[in-house]
């Protein structure tokens, strides 16, 4: 079910500026992060068609620096995080990048005519942790599509994404209940087996497919 979720509701979140999110409200962040990114879908024929090479360059360049990534990282591994030592979380967080993105390529083509709603804001725009909810609107219903985001402190601070929702699941916890399984079966090590031989089983489909 997230899987297909993902296809209509993520994309809105993938590329855009970021350079102004110091100085935005929470909403209007993702607000304007959303249109920019589905004009930018709409002018790259490169992404519309999921490619992957193209897709990386993207997500490495305008994403990562703003993206909590070794947050959402840690919080998908769960308390075996705290156990991995550098080199494994590094492990981790590269190849979770790498099974995100792979997600994203089999969506972006997908997206055609949809505009994001931000819903009224509940919380308060000065605190330092919030959910923006929005709703992903094209030719059926309305895809729920909330972030959790976290302000960073500091000169060139400002929000940053650090989980997400899609008509009800929410991403980190999605993940953290399947690779809990494979911590329990083989520790950090085999989490890290576990991924490497998702990605290079869908990097060999995609090269038979090209």
């Amino acid at each position: 079910m997230l899987q297909a979720a993902l296809s209509l509701g993520l994309p809105a979140t993938l590329v855009a500026p970021w350079a102004r999110a110091a100085d935005q409200d929470p909403n209007a962040f993702i607000q304007n992060l959303s249109n920019e990114i589905l004009s930018l879908i709409h002018s790259d024929k490169a992404v519309q068609n999921g490619n992957v090479a193209r897709i990386r360059e993207l997500v490495d360049s305008k994403i990562m620096p703003n993206v909590n990534f070794t947050r959402m990282t840690a919080s998908a591994v769960g308390p075996a995080w705290r156990q991995a030592t550098p080199e494994q979380k590094q492990q981790l967080e590269k190849q979770f990048e790498t099974l995100l993105i792979r997600t994203y390529a089999g969506a972006l083509n997908q997206v055609k005519n949809q505009t994001v709603d931000v819903q009224p804001f509940r919380g308060n725009p000065n605190d330092n942790d919030v959910v923006v909810r929005t709703l992903v609107k094209g030719s059926g219903e309305p895809i729920q599509l909330d972030y959790r985001l976290e302000r960073t402190p500091g000169k060139g601070g400002g929000w940053k994404i650090y989980d997400l929702n899609v008509i009800g699941v929410w991403l980190v916890a999605n993940y953290r209940s399947q690779f809990a399984e494979q911590v329990n079966r083989g520790g950090i090590p085999g989490l890290i087996k576990s991924l490497q031989e998702h990605n290079a089983a869908d990097a060999a489909a995609d090269k038979k497919n090209s």
